[in-house]
């Protein structure tokens, strides 16, 4: 039966995310509940969540134990902050987040990933800073980056687009090109050529002096700009020329992180270690907003030089470690092990793989992308660009399949329970609607 008593009256209040609102009322799509691998709709229909939320759904829907831990934690302790106090639950939940990072010892709890990028850029300014480089103010990003929305993270983006409203932010921002090219088209996995773009950071180091420059930031696998695996040995590459200047290497693992891999982290399944990491979306299953940055040791200690009466960053947020949060990390840190979901990943990353490149001679597509349980079809442009991926997450939509269309690709993203029959109806939605 319909959910009309919960349909919204009145749809000018909220002004909505990354929305053309004209466009939004005049077919307005409503999801009112959700289970599992599904979302259901306003009308009743159901509907195959291949996006996994936005990117962060990784347990699925609905899952019971978390559900129980936040219930049970907002009536045992609904909130308390954690500035010079603290709560025992939000200690447990970093170190159970930790545990999963070897080589990282901290987390700095933020409430998103786009926190956690700006969070990330002023540890690392203030870790050259304590160490007497003041002079390492230079950032370096990729094109098609989306490292989130705040200041921070705008500038660092690679998406022109989301720049183009604000003028320039952070000033001192540049960067690397993608990684993308027609050579790399319909690879599996890691492509391979590609490598030798890693010199892009090479030349501005030479440009600027590698002195001069305090961070990269690269998201291990490029999501919100396409979904673009690294080429193999590229980010290998990176590391070795942040470590021969002193650089930061900052992997972005906002996305990636907690399993879409097959790994806890993305930076395990590619073997290379980067000096801070930022998190958030499976942090929690995305049922209570939570973000982080884990830092090792070696970078944590550069801010206890000062007096001890003093705060070893001045940075923080009213709802860092929040109770409700650290409840729902450690309750879905409990459920990737438990019901061995990073262990399904790489169960079904291979049938997955398979359904994508299994739409490559259809008509209309122009490359497939994938990695773990991350996917992208590009389509052939129509008109306009972006028209054809927006046609079809609208004709896809009426078939029972969420996609995010990216220009003319369409990610996929889906909760990593997802199972191979799951798996052969996403192919037989896609295949249906490729064939016209």
């Amino acid at each position: 039966m319909p959910d009309t008593a919960r349909a919204p009256n009145d749809l000018d209040s909220f002004w909505m995310p990354f929305t053309p609102s004209r466009t939004f009322k005049d077919n307005p799509r409503m999801i009112t509940g959700a289970k599992g691998i599904h979302y259901t709709d306003v009308s009743g229909k159901e509907l195959i969540d291949g996006t996994g939320g936005l990117w962060c759904c990784n347990a699925g829907h609905g899952h019971p134990g978390i559900t129980k831990a936040i219930q049970d934690q907002a009536a045992t302790l609904d909130y308390v902050h954690n500035f010079n106090q603290g709560h025992p639950i939000a200690f447990e939940a970093a170190s159970r987040v930790v545990a999963l990072a070897p080589g990282f010892d901290h987390i700095f709890f933020t409430n998103s990933g786009s926190e956690a990028i700006d969070t990330a850029m002023k540890i690392a300014l203030a870790y050259h800073r304590a160490q007497g480089q003041a002079e390492r103010r230079i950032l370096v990003a990729r094109e098609k980056a989306y490292h989130g929305i705040n200041v921070g993270g705008t500038s660092l983006a690679g998406l022109p687009l989301n720049r183009a409203q604000f003028g320039t932010l952070y000033p001192h921002v540049h960067h690397m090109r993608n990684t993308g090219t027609e050579a790399n088209r319909f690879s599996r996995g890691q492509p391979e050529s590609g490598a030798e773009m890693a010199e892009d950071l090479q030349r501005l180091v030479d440009l600027h002096g590698g002195g001069n420059i305090a961070a990269v930031f690269v998201e291990p696998v490029v999501g919100a700009g396409g979904v673009y695996p690294p080429p193999k040995g590229y980010l290998e590459r990176l590391r070795e020329i942040c470590d021969t200047h002193g650089i930061l290497l900052v992997f972005d693992e906002v996305i990636t992180g907690f399993g879409r891999t097959g790994e806890a982290f993305a930076y395990q399944a590619f073997g290379v270690t980067p000096d801070l990491i930022t998190c958030a979306k499976g942090i929690t299953n995305a049922t209570v907003p939570m973000g982080g940055v884990l830092v090792p040791t070696r970078v944590r200690e550069a801010f206890l030089k000062g007096p001890h009466a003093m705060p070893d960053l001045f940075h923080g947020y009213t709802y860092s470690g929040h109770p409700l949060a650290a409840a729902a990390a450690i309750a879905t840190l409990d459920a990737y092990r438990d019901d061995e979901i990073f262990e399904n990943v790489k169960r079904v990353a291979p049938v997955w793989e398979d359904m994508l490149h299994g739409l490559a001679d259809l008509p209309g597509v122009k490359d497939i992308r994938n990695y773990g349980l991350l996917g992208a079809v590009e389509l052939e442009t129509q008109g306009d660009v972006g028209a054809a991926g927006k046609a079809a997450h609208a004709a896809l939509w009426d078939a029972g399949l969420i996609v995010r269309p990216i220009g003319d690709s369409c990610a996929m993203s889906p909760p990593l329970i997802l199972t191979e029959d799951d798996i052969a109806r996403i192919g037989d939605i896609w295949r249906t609607y490729l064939k016209g």
